[in-house]
């Protein structure tokens, strides 16, 4: 039986594929680990008797926001976090200012895992997770990296439109 079923997995996961690489099955123990990740998260606020806040204001939804999307780029993105992605990828050059392509390399989890720390719409729903449960296991420091993730989050903005404004400003000289 468990044969029979492994093997129509397979070959669901082959038909699926369309001649690309998508390793279905890493894909599972990655949103695996995600939901033992927050069912631990859980568990840890019972055992801490914690509650769930009743509402989430509009300025920690900003900072929420704000924080995840800074700290996604950071992670998905930034050379010097480039150390926790080299496992899962490759050095391909710059992308932006500040950031790095990294193209995903290995197979299955390898490659998985690489799709995962690459993307930062993929991370931002785990730095979310984690923000929302700082939000009940510690909201101060939770707040505060909210706070310190969205300064720079907005300076990075300032110093684009920055470099925007000079270049158009030597465009006219």
């Amino acid at each position: 039986m468990t044969n029979n079923l492994t093997d129509a997995l397979r070959r669901e996961e082959r038909a699926y594929e369309n001649g690309a690489e998508r390793p279905l099955g890493s894909y599972l123990r990655v949103l695996g680990a995600y939901g033992g990740a927050v069912a631990g998260l859980v568990v840890l606020g019972r055992l801490t008797g914690k509650r769930i806040p009743q509402k989430i204001s509009l300025m920690d939804l900003v900072l929420m926001g704000l924080a995840t999307h800074r700290i996604s780029r950071t992670l998905t993105k930034d050379p010097v976090m480039s150390p926790l992605r080299a496992p899962f990828t490759r050095y391909e050059g710059v992308s932006g200012p500040a950031e790095l392509h990294e193209e995903v390399r290995g197979h299955g989890l390898k490659h998985a895992v690489g799709e995962l720390v690459t993307c930062p719409f993929c991370v931002a729903q785990w730095v979310a997770t984690a923000y929302t449960a700082g939000m009940v296991l510690a909201p101060g420091v939770t707040r505060l990296t909210g706070v310190t993730m969205t300064a720079v989050a907005v300076s990075d903005w300032l110093q684009l439109a920055y470099a925007r404004l000079m270049k158009a400003a030597e465009g006219e000289s």
